[in-house]
């Protein structure tokens, strides 16, 4: 793959950063050799590779040794997570060695059905054993929050996912500038705007409101937050790393292009898509929203607008906002799926 490919390109004119979702160890090696510098995963990945053609029998086989070592099929999954993701982030470690940290970093993020404080911190603390380069991936609920003080603390990476509002990525921020003033040498956080599954649940829910609302005005609520995000978060100083995630089209990274972000894709339909298309590198990010545009959506789409206000939802509310649940239930459910599958495993296994 040349050097001088799109994302390459991307690199060399903006300050925009290409990661990799949810790869198996061919897309994370395709990936870096096309620019990338970090990997996200998250819990729907253990399915995937399970049921990945290039994947399933190397995934097979660490299941088979995995069974033996735990009569808790949960317990399973969290342990096979962890040698899935390893495969994949010993790929990343030459970049992340190279780099002296800054790069390279490959995230996990624990059980969806259990995430509370202390489950969390105990996953963050199993998974971060796999390698050096292994980042914490943490929801931004209020018990995220409370694990995350503690990781903060202990010097652990962190992504901060599942951040859709304003209000949860400045409580990120205020968390880390607070907690990590007395580390000596805290480790990096960055936290996950899920700007494409916000569309996404935007979409859903005028659809099923039968709500009228222009496309390109709806097609425009994910970034529009995001964008306020970003400038929020910059104004006020923060050092906290911004990654763009979720994506559902190729505008999920094209208009991202020129923010000082990481932005995290699938290599299937979105990163072999973009290298194919090879399209000009264009700075969109700081194209500005046009108030029509949010006034619509303010008055239209009242998750839209919980999101977008600085006041607009508290901690306790994180949990169950819409795009949250809609973006938890779809890892509940590969979740639940890869538990059934370890389990007719371990049955066959001992029959």
């Amino acid at each position: 793959m040349h050097k001088n490919g799109y994302f390459h390109r991307v690199t060399a004119q903006t300050p925009t950063r290409f990661w990799i979702n949810n790869a198996t160890r061919k897309e994370a090696e395709l990936a870096i050799e096309a620019g990338a510098v970090g990997c996200t995963q998250n819990p729907s990945y253990t399915w995937k590779m399970l049921d990945n053609p290039e994947e399933a029998e190397y995934a097979r086989k660490l299941l088979d040794e995995t069974i033996e070592e735990s009569d808790d099929n949960n317990r399973v999954q969290i342990i096979l997570q962890r040698k899935l993701v390893s495969g994949v982030s010993k790929i990343f470690v030459p970049l992340f060695e190279k780099s002296r940290g800054k790069y390279g970093y490959v995230s996990i993020q624990g059980d969806p059905n259990h995430e509370q404080s202390e489950v969390i911190i105990e996953n963050a603390r199993f998974n971060r054993l796999a390698g050096e380069n292994i980042m914490a991936k943490v929801p931004c609920t209020e018990d995220g929050l409370r694990a995350m003080e503690v990781l903060v603390a202990e010097r652990v990476p962190i992504n901060a996912t599942e951040v859709f509002a304003v209000r949860q990525a400045l409580d990120v921020c205020e968390l880390y500038e607070r907690v990590a003033e007395g580390v000596d040498d805290p480790a990096p956080l960055y936290f996950s705007h899920i700007t494409g599954i916000y569309d996404e649940y935007l979409k859903k829910y005028a659809e099923s409101k039968k709500i009228d609302i222009s496309p390109d005005v709806l097609w425009q609520g994910g970034m529009a937050v995001a964008r306020k995000v970003y400038k929020t978060v910059r104004e006020r100083g923060y050092v906290v790393g911004f990654i763009g995630g979720g994506a559902r089209g190729l505008q999920h990274f094209t208009e991202m292009v020129g923010a000082a972000a990481c932005i995290t894709i699938n290599w299937l339909g979105t990163a072999d898509k973009l290298i194919e298309l090879d399209p000009p590198v264009v700075s969109r990010f700081y194209n500005p929203v046009t108030d029509h545009v949010v006034d619509e959506l303010m008055e239209k789409l009242p998750d839209f607008k919980r999101g977008y206000l600085e006041s607009g939802i508290t901690p306790p509310e994180y949990e169950e906002f819409g795009p949250v649940a809609l973006f938890r239930n779809s890892f509940v459910s590969a979740w639940s799926r890869a538990l059934e599958a370890i389990g007719i495993r371990r049955k066959l296994l001992t029959q």
